[in-house]
């Protein structure tokens, strides 16, 4: 993967896109996301009023002049498998969407990778960031909810400052934990810091992106004259159309190892990242808000400089594109003077996939990279969606660029390989720029009429049934893909190494991917048992290790194989709404001193809404089976003593004592100065640690 402007060393820094997954309007998953691409879709939803009526919206406003009933719509964006990662009810309520929506997505990331998100990689670092939420604002200037389950607690599950260390905390992930905000530009500084930290060796693997979920409910918004927003609700970048973007929702993450590692460990390379810089426009600009030209084009040039490479090198830029008149114009300015050198006029191909999605703010960046490996990996050019002509104002016939409107094939250019430039800028003026290279060619797995060596065990699991038979559906599909389909013993290796054990269990014997799917396909449609396959003594040690596998056993595993990617975790989960500002509690009274005779009985019942039970008379349960930890421990702390007077050292909750046990001890506990462990040592340790 050597050219005649490579150097060893500009080749020692690159960094290997080995996972992804994401979720974006229109698109459940990155299948879904690239096939829209190609086909020019235009994901933004049109509500109608009923819609944004039967949603909650104000019919004021929905019914004023300027507002417009358009947004990147994120279907499901409230629904949460929040038993996989350990969230009781209460507590999952609680938790921002953005937070529900990352966990979710940098599990499907890493099994994208093929690792197992519960057993990843060492020194897996996390560098993500989200925007502002409804539901952020309302939790914590909600009393009642303060009131219920504690106000610490309740920033902790909402504040975008812990993004970033929930999903180190529940994936058990050690490298450091970064939330990171640049306005717009977030997620691809994330993916710089991420870059940056394992180039320095601060860890070996990263996990790098964004969120933004506003609102999980259905809203427009309202077009203000000059502002930055689209009259129509459509966002057609460098377009003689263009009037604005449109905002929208979505998460999406990259998991990032060096290129060196990536090729010793055999993980599938989907792309590689030669470089990244950050720059910022400083005082150099018109307002706060404006963004600057001479520093978007010193971030481009810093990033080929470091990458060992000339902008002239690019044969496309992904660019951040809004489609507003003053946006587009530098962004325009900036990147021609940045690929002056390039190889005649028109030779570089733009795009903006704001077209597409709209502007998803802290998840724009890492949006506009996916779709930029997705095109190096499927060697083709996307089009910027709705385009018609150039805007008068550009000037591009006389610059190195030309706007890419239909899909065509990424021709193979004349020296080196494919390389695309991605930038984003946030408001404020941080400017940032990646350079991007297809992967090196990796050995082809077997072809699907190929014999195999002998049969393969595929191991399944799901946390539900339903999971299961949805999990061997998609697994089926892939399988039957005629260009995309993985060996069956990469297959095989990356079920085995890249799929976290869980309860419900299945598993195939095939002797080739046809056969596999065909067997997969059974099991979705309720037509096979949890274990099939072939019947001849050939696979008898391998049916054994099966039957290991349904009775919840870890199976020792000798096969080889490579990382592939594969249909990840079918997510579902259940409804957990969003708290929205105008469904705020009102202050609640203190409440009144409880009698003597009544308190045990109060205590139980404080306990059992801290726990979400239904009801505390199970005179068995004990406090950690009821799904008790430590924040639910402070929470407690805190409310025993405001509530009730009664200062509980924190060591109680960390007996086996039953939910009664632990309610007669409580009420037992005399003076306050007798608890060694107060709330306020507790809250000092904390913050130490």
């Amino acid at each position: 993967m050597t050219d005649t402007n490579a150097t060893t060393e500009s080749l020692d820094s690159a960094i290997a896109v080995v996972g992804m997954s994401g979720r974006f309007p229109g698109a459940p998953d990155l299948d879904t996301y690239w096939n829209n691409l190609v086909g020019g879709v235009c994901s933004l939803t049109d509500f109608t009023e009923d819609e944004l009526l039967a949603d909650g919206a104000d019919p004021q406003e929905i019914r004023g002049r300027d507002y417009v009933p358009t947004k990147g719509y994120l279907p499901d964006a409230d629904r949460f498998e929040a038993e996989l990662f350990g969230f009781n009810r209460t507590e999952a309520a609680a938790l921002d969407p953005q937070h529900r929506l990352l966990l979710q997505t940098a599990w499907a990331a890493l099994e994208d990778a093929g690792y197992n998100p519960l057993d990843g990689p060492p020194r897996t670092g996390v560098y993500v960031g989200g925007g502002v939420t409804e539901h952020m604002l309302a939790a914590q200037t909600d009393r009642k909810l303060a009131a219920s389950i504690g106000a610490l607690q309740v920033r902790i599950l909402t504040d975008r400052e812990f993004l970033a260390p929930w999903v180190s905390y529940r994936l058990g992930l050690d490298g450091p934990s970064l939330t990171v905000q640049t306005a717009c530009s977030t997620s691809l500084t994330a993916v710089h810091l991420a870059t940056q930290a394992l180039l320095l060796g601060e860890c070996d693997t990263a996990l790098a992106g964004g969120v933004a979920v506003d609102t999980v409910r259905k809203r427009g918004y309202v077009h203000y004259q000059g502002g930055i927003f689209s009259p129509d609700g459509r966002c057609r970048p460098f377009d003689e159309q263009a009037g604005g973007t449109v905002p929208g929702n979505g998460v999406g993450l990259v998991v990032l190892r060096r290129l060196s590692d990536a090729l010793a460990d055999g993980d599938q390379i989907r792309a590689v990242i030669r470089a990244t810089a950050v720059t910022n426009d400083g005082a150099t600009k018109v307002g706060f808000t404006a963004p600057g030209v001479d520093q978007q084009t010193a971030a481009i040039v810093e990033a080929w400089a470091a990458a060992g490479l000339d902008p002239a090198d690019a044969q496309y830029v992904e660019t951040h594109g809004t489609a507003t008149q003053l946006g587009d114009r530098i962004e325009m300015a900036a990147a021609t003077a940045a690929f002056k050198g390039a190889m005649g006029t028109g030779s570089i191909g733009i795009g903006s996939v704001k077209s597409n999605l709209g502007h998803l703010d802290a998840a724009a960046g890492v949006a506009a990279l996916i779709k930029a490996v997705l095109m190096l990996e499927h060697r083709t050019l996307v089009p910027t969606a709705g385009a018609t002509r150039p805007h008068p104002d550009l000037v591009l016939d006389d610059s190195p660029f030309h706007v890419v409107d239909r899909t065509t094939p990424w021709a193979s250019p004349d020296r080196g390989p494919r390389r695309a430039g991605v930038s984003s800028v946030g408001i404020g003026g941080t400017n940032v720029h990646a350079v991007l290279e297809e992967a090196p060619r990796a050995p082809q797995g077997a072809p699907a009429d190929q014999p195999q060596a002998g049969p393969e065990l595929l191991l399944l699991s799901a946390r539900t049934r339903e999971a299961l038979t949805a999990l061997a559906g998609r697994l089926a599909s892939a399988l039957r893909d005629p260009a995309a389909a993985p060996s069956l013993a990469d297959t095989a290796h990356t079920l085995r190494l890249g799929r976290a054990p869980m309860a419900v269990r299945a598993y195939v014997v095939a002797s080739d991917r046809t056969d596999a799917a065909a067997q997969l396909l059974e099991l979705a449609e309720g037509r096979a048992t949890a274990g099939s396959g072939l019947a001849n003594a050939a696979d008898g040690e391998l049916r054994a290790l099966g039957e290991a596998w349904l009775k919840g056993e870890q199976v020792p595993w000798a096969g080889e194989g490579r990382r592939v990617s594969l249909p990840t975790y079918p997510f579902a989960g259940d409804s957990f709404g969003a708290l929205d500002l105008s469904s705020r509690a009102q202050p609640v009274e203190e409440p009144a001193e409880e009698r003597a005779d009544d308190l045990e009985t109060a205590v139980r019942a404080l306990l059992a809404e801290a726990l979400d039970l239904d009801s505390p008379d199970d005179p068995e349960m004990t406090y950690f089976a009821a799904g008790g930890d430590s924040l639910t421990a402070v929470h407690l702390v805190g409310c025993l003593r405001d509530d009730f007077g009664i200062d509980v050292p924190i060591t109680l909750f960390l007996e086996q004592l039953t939910l009664h046990e632990m309610a007669r001890q409580i009420v037992a506990v005399k003076a306050s100065e007798n608890a060694e462990d107060s709330l306020d040592a507790l809250l000092a340790e904390f913050e130490g640690e």
